[in-house]
């Protein structure tokens, strides 16, 4: 099929009214963007700017102290972005397909026709190749564009947990050595976490050792401290100044792994529906907590809400 590119460039009028009207109430204390707490939400770094996805889109370069709000192609349920290009983002979209801006959400790419029907649950960009992007499609399967979205084919059936197939609620690409080519795809489902190879070999339970370990034992030893079994992950990410350093967030709480998330913290108490972490400081991290968006400067262990610095 043909590739048809369509350039989306929102209405600037539209935009800067947005801005004047969240402008002021952001600045009250757990300003919460004028969403609901049922709202989907997405959270991710672009550089020292923040994007967050909860009914709109919303952009903060001041670490959530005031918000601007910019229009996006359709309603967004999943954010990525990377290190290595500034202002590179994709959205996943509650009403099918990914969107991809280079400029930090101001105008938008859109790829007619390049992904089934169905919502995009999830995105990720591959930690060492800007250029090749993930996304779970609701009751499908992971996808992959090796093109910076232009076209895609499937990667991998959905993980089977619990006698079922999940569709992946979160994903993050990691950056850690695992015998296969030194990348590890890992989904957040409904009931719990799994990691692919990026060779697309098998699921698998996250466990100490490389994926090569994983598969000649073949039964995987359980994990220490694992994050509570049972509840949906719904955002996960990487840190990609310390690719070990992973946070998750579950209805339980916010979650940290120092080594690759085979052993799990929890950093917070609320039920946390969205993290992200600065791609140059695996200590300064967003989260949703309680439906609040805050920050910590120090992996969690204390946080301060945006209205608040």
């Amino acid at each position: 099929m043909k590739s048809i590119e369509i350039e989306f460039r929102p209405n600037r009028r539209k935009v800067l009214t947005a801005a004047l009207t969240i402008g002021v109430a952001s600045m009250l204390p757990g300003f919460a963007l004028a969403a609901s707490d049922g709202d989907p939400a997405a959270l991710a770094f672009d550089g020292d700017t923040i994007l967050l996805a909860r009914g709109g889109l919303f952009v903060s370069d001041n670490g959530g102290r005031t918000w601007t709000a910019a229009e996006t192609p359709g309603k967004v349920l999943s954010l990525a972005t990377h290190r290595d290009r500034p202002g590179l983002v994709v959205a996943g979209l509650a009403e099918g397909g990914v969107s991809i801006s280079e400029d930090g959400g101001a105008s938008w790419r859109i790829f007619e026709a390049r992904l089934p029907d169905g919502e995009i649950t999830a995105v990720a960009i591959a930690s060492r190749n800007p250029d090749m992007i993930y996304a779970s499609l609701r009751g499908d399967g992971l996808w992959k564009s090796e093109d910076a979205g232009a076209t895609w084919s499937l990667a991998m059936d959905r993980p089977w947990l619990d006698d079922a197939e999940r569709d992946p609620l979160a994903l993050a690409s990691v950056e850690l050595e695992t015998g296969m080519g030194g990348i590890w795809i890992y989904a957040g489902t409904e009931v719990g976490l799994t990691r692919v190879p990026d060779c697309f070999c098998r699921w698998q339970d996250v466990q100490p050792g490389n994926a090569m370990d994983a598969l000649v034992a073949g039964e995987a030893p359980p994990s220490e401290a694992p994050l509570p079994g049972g509840e949906p992950i719904l955002s996960l990410a990487s840190a990609p100044s310390a690719p070990e350093v992973m946070y998750a967030a579950l209805p339980s709480g916010l979650w940290a792994s120092q080594d690759g998330g085979v052993i799990w913290q929890k950093r917070a108490s609320k039920a946390a529906t969205a993290v992200a972490v600065h791609p140059r400081d695996e200590t300064y991290i967003a989260a949703l907590l309680g439906g609040i968006l805050k920050i910590s400067r120090d992996g969690g262990a204390t946080w301060i809400e945006t209205g608040e610095q």
